[in-house]
């Protein structure tokens, strides 16, 4: 099994019912998500070496993503010349996921700090 097939698999559990279309969508999300963390690793480092946050971290992005993906509700604007999309903000569930993923693969990125105990 692939990272990016486990991090959709963690995503799924995680998730509860999701239409098909969702289903597909959140697929896409991991792998762009997995794509966009291991860029961000510090140097000497790869997703294997952190495995299980890496997976944990990447399924719950991935769902903030979901969270923010076809929501017309937050919805202000919409252009269509220059494509402009403007939302009025991000639910709160979102934000929360993705503040603890960014706690829980904050000590293997470049450029974070993070306390380790006092």
């Amino acid at each position: 099994m692939t990272m990016t097939e486990q991090i959709y698999a963690q995503a799924m559990l995680l998730a509860g019912e999701l239409t098909e279309h969702q289903a597909v969508v959140l697929q896409a999300l991991c792998g762009a998500t997995a794509v966009s963390l291991e860029a961000r690793l510090r140097e000497g480092l790869t997703a294997n070496d952190c495995k299980a946050d890496f997976i944990a971290a990447a399924s719950l992005l991935a769902l903030a993503a979901l969270g923010s993906v076809g929501d017309e509700e937050g919805l202000e604007q919409i252009t269509a010349g220059d494509f402009t999309i403007r939302k009025r903000s991000t639910d709160a569930a979102s934000n929360c996921l993705r503040a603890q993923a960014e706690l829980m693969i904050a000590p293997y990125l470049k450029d974070s700090f993070t306390f380790l105990g006092v």
